[in-house]
């Protein structure tokens, strides 16, 4: 809304009349366009009342309107000494003399408002779920004021109950913001059910002595939150367009807007408002870092179109930072390239460019170009792309920060021929070994240092097409990882044309062969046992470890009860494992069925791999595996859910083969939902708040962000629903943290290995679907949602900086929203 000077919105009013809980709130955002504090003050029959004010922070607004940055313009204004007769109650703003009457209701609407209930409430989404087949979830809070424990269900078109499950959570941020006390925490619920399209729903709210049922429509819904944040404009646009055509055809416009903004992220744009602006380029031209190393670009040509030449070296002589020397090999059929070069940039003394007696091929032409350079560090370059302009300013950025790094990588983009449209942004983990042996995730721009270059030695025509693949391998495996470092900037733009190796892979297989030789010479290197060979798609490859011996395997499987599930468990170990030097543990804790015992014992006599062993205390995730792997005679410990089910026989062996090696604590699988969809590929630390399962949702043939889903990788952290670790190493961190009874635990175990320098595979060769969690349930009571949320706090506070910096492997340009890999939105506050 617009008055005069004031930008606001009304979120929501709250006014109930009834003792003993009589009180108004107003809740929503203003503020002034002078950037001055705006004052607010409730008048009740034209007389000043006492108010409560609180404000905070709204940067969701700062999306539509750029007059403001969000800060302190929010607001919960309320009053509690409401009189017994009302008539009128008005809302007023104002800053200096200037005022403005944000809302006034008049009795009739005040008799409308007033609830009578014991409930305070609010829907914040009511929607279908993407990943669930007729799957619709509701998602709000709710108290009751005389703070009684509230229970929900979910009412069909005739009012009758219908399954649904229930998570509690906790919501500090209306703690945070004094809406409800902390006592009051616990009241953010989550409501998943199977509905039909185009039913109507409702949501029961009910205590001893109160009920009110609210009815759903997500329609509604939406448009209410879609209307809070439009702009003075778009709302002249809507009420004039709801003037000329109704109200039923500006629901459908509304609705192909807010699709249309909700669609996938047009790159160009949200790259464009990241792009350093003219003001910043012009600052870093004037910069002097205290450390000026020549930054040296290799190109090697070879009939390289002038426009794509020219635009090559325009955008080096273009960077901000000015020691650099470009190094140009050419080994063209004619003197096109080089004289162009010698004739256009006669004047630039960093240019370089020499015309070779004959073509020497990829690896070889860029040796040539090697050669010639002088710089302190070499930056591969090819012939036909583009370097952003703060490209070379952002490697010595980080070199200032660091002296001591050899292996520097930014993110990078497509470009088409024609240079104008950006797409595909690559935008990749820090550095990952794992990954790298997968697929050449490293690729544009790559500066090494020199002298490492030189103790490595330079490109190899053997690997010709995956010549950089075999390079940045040779060069990770001389350096330490901290001296590898990961620039999360676009600084590099390659360019798609017909005859690209990105526009039509296809076109060079030969670059693909080489890639799985140059991976399979490295793994040689370093007396790996490995066979690699073409993944799913080209350009990505599988390694598979090959067993030189075969050690004991410890299962732990902890269970309460629900035979059924692990029966279906412990059959699809002994039918389909092809790996039979294992024993399975069953960790029995607190089952109340008779015939649960009947099956334990009808399991130790029929199988003398098997044995149970009983948990007698409370349950407790940690302590009840923990107390497992006191009984395991294995090297090497499987965590393993008894809702699971084994996909693929060679399951234990993968693990296992990461496993054996040194530098890994842990390894993780691929688990599917029943419907052959996503349920976990990896953790990510930060995804949805605290840590969450990344792609979740996505289908089982599906290759993820840049074929994440089918890459061998290192991760922070991965699930112990399916989970395999070293009993020596298990020992060495103390198993389990215990004090993480319930959630949490397994992420802790990754990051306490990661902390003691060991790697967290995810190896998605390893295929088991998941139930997940039938034993458990969910957070659906208060005393449960309490304790997760103190598991929260805990996880919080002990891993305060992961979660502050980010997680290594997933770039800070995504999304800590939905299933992750998904663009940064503009609202979302940058690390």
């Amino acid at each position: 809304m617009s008055k005069g000077s004031f930008r606001y919105y009304i979120d929501k009013i709250s006014y109930k009349s009834k003792e003993p809980f009589q009180f108004i709130y107003f809740t929503g955002w203003c503020f002034h366009l002078s950037g001055k504090p705006v004052n607010f003050a409730v008048y009740i029959n034209d007389q000043k009342v006492n108010a409560e004010i609180h404000r905070f922070d709204r940067k969701d607004v700062v999306k539509k309107y750029n007059e403001t940055d969000g800060k302190d313009i929010g607001f919960i204004v309320r009053v509690s000494d409401i009189f017994r007769s009302v008539y009128e109650i008005k809302l007023v703003a104002q800053v200096h003399q200037e005022k403005m009457i944000l809302s006034c209701l008049n009795r009739d609407q005040l008799n409308r408002l007033d609830d009578k209930s014991i409930f305070e409430y609010s829907i914040d989404l009511y929607q279908k779920m993407d990943n669930r087949k007729n799957g619709y979830v509701i998602s709000g809070w709710a108290i009751a004021l005389d703070k009684q424990e509230i229970s929900f269900e979910v009412l069909d078109c005739n009012n009758k109950v219908i399954e649904s499950s229930l998570q509690l959570s906790a919501r500090k941020d209306l703690v945070a913001r004094k809406f409800i006390s902390q006592d009051q925490a616990i009241c953010g619920f989550q409501i998943v059910f199977s509905g039909i399209e185009n039913e109507h729903y409702s949501l029961k709210l009910s205590t001893e002595t109160d009920e009110k049922i609210i009815p759903l429509n997500s329609e509604m819904q939406s448009i209410l939150k879609y209307l809070q944040l439009m702009n003075v404009e778009n709302v002249k646009k809507a009420y004039k367009f709801w003037q000329k055509y109704g109200s039923r055809k500006l629901i459908k416009r509304v609705f192909q807007s807010r699709d249309s903004s909700q669609s996938t992220i047009d790159y160009n744009e949200w790259a464009k408002k990241r792009d350093a602006t003219e003001v910043e380029l012009a600052r870093q031209r004037n910069h002097k870092f205290s450390i000026s190393p020549k930054m040296s670009l290799v190109v090697a040509t070879f009939n390289t179109p002038i426009p794509y030449l020219k635009q090559m070296i325009e955008t080096v002589i273009n960077q901000t930072y000015y020691n650099w020397e470009l190094c140009v090999a050419d080994g063209s059929t004619n003197k096109e390239v080089v004289d162009y070069i010698q004739n256009k940039y006669s004047d630039e003394k960093r240019i370089k460019v020499v015309q070779l007696d004959k073509n020497y091929g990829i690896a070889g032409n860029m040796n040539e170009a090697i050669k010639i350079a002088t710089g302190d560090f070499i930056g591969l370059y090819d012939h036909d792309d583009a370097l952003a302009p703060n490209a070379l300013f952002e490697f010595v950025k980080a070199i200032n920060q660091n002296n001591d790094l050899k292996v520097i990588y930014s993110d990078e983009d497509k470009i088409d021929s024609e240079w104008t449209r950006r797409f595909e942004p690559h935008f990749k983990s820090d550095f990952n070994l794992d990954l790298l042996c997968t697929n050449n995730y490293i690729c544009h721009l790559l500066f090494v240092k020199k002298e490492l270059m030189e103790q490595v030695g330079y490109l190899k025509s053997e690997f010709d097409g995956a010549q950089d693949h075999d390079f940045v391998l040779r060069c990770v495996e001389k350096v330490k990882n901290n001296q590898i470092y990961h620039i999360p900037k676009v600084l590099y733009h390659w360019r798609i044309h017909e005859n690209s190796t990105a526009g039509n892979p296809e076109s060079k297989m030969y670059a693909f062969d080489a890639g799985v030789r140059a991976c399979q010479a490295h793994f040689d290197r370093q007396n790996l046992h490995v066979k690699v060979s073409h993944g799913p798609t080209l350009g990505f490859y599988r390694n598979k470890y090959i067993l030189d011996n075969y050690p004991l395997v410890s299962i732990i499987i902890p269970n309460k009860d629900h035979i059924d599930d692990l029966d279906r468990c412990l059959r699809s170990i002994a039918n389909k494992s092809t790996y039979k030097n294992y024993e399975i543990i069953i960790v029995e804790n607190n089952s109340t069925e008779k015939n649960t015992f009947d099956y334990y014992k009808q399991l130790e006599e029929a199988n003398a791999n098997i044995k149970v062993v009983y948990w007698e205390d409370e349950f407790n995730y940690s302590a009840i595996n923990n107390y497992g792997v006191t009984f395991a005679k294995g090297e090497y410990i499987l965590l393993l859910n008894n809702d699971t089910e084994v996909i693929n026989p060679v399951w234990i062996e993968e693990l296992l083969g990461f496993c054996m090696r040194k530098d890994v604590g842990a390894v993780g699988a691929k688990l599917y939902y029943p419907d052959d969809t996503i349920q976990h590929a990896g953790v990510i630390i930060g995804l949805g708040g605290v840590a969450g399962h990344c792609f979740s949702g996505l289908g089982r043939n599906e290759y993820g962000y840049f074929g994440r889903l089918i890459c061998s990788q290192d991760l922070s952290a991965v699930t112990a629903a399916c989970l395999m670790t070293k009993k020596s190493i298990f020992e060495e961190v103390h198993g389990l943290d215990e004090t993480f009874k319930v959630a949490f635990n397994d992420i802790d175990y990754c990051l306490k290995l990661r902390e003691k320098g060991y790697l967290v595979v995810f190896n998605p060769y390893v295929e088991l679907y998941h139930y997940e969690s039938k034993s458990r349930g969910f957070e659906n009571t208060r005393s449960k949602a309490i304790r997760f949320q103190n598991e929260i706090d805990g996880f919080e506070a002990k891993w305060n900086q992961i979660l502050k910096h980010g997680d290594p492997y997933y770039n800070v340009n995504f999304s800590r929203c939905g299933n992750g890999f998904t663009l940064k939105k503009n609202i979302e506050k940058e690390i």
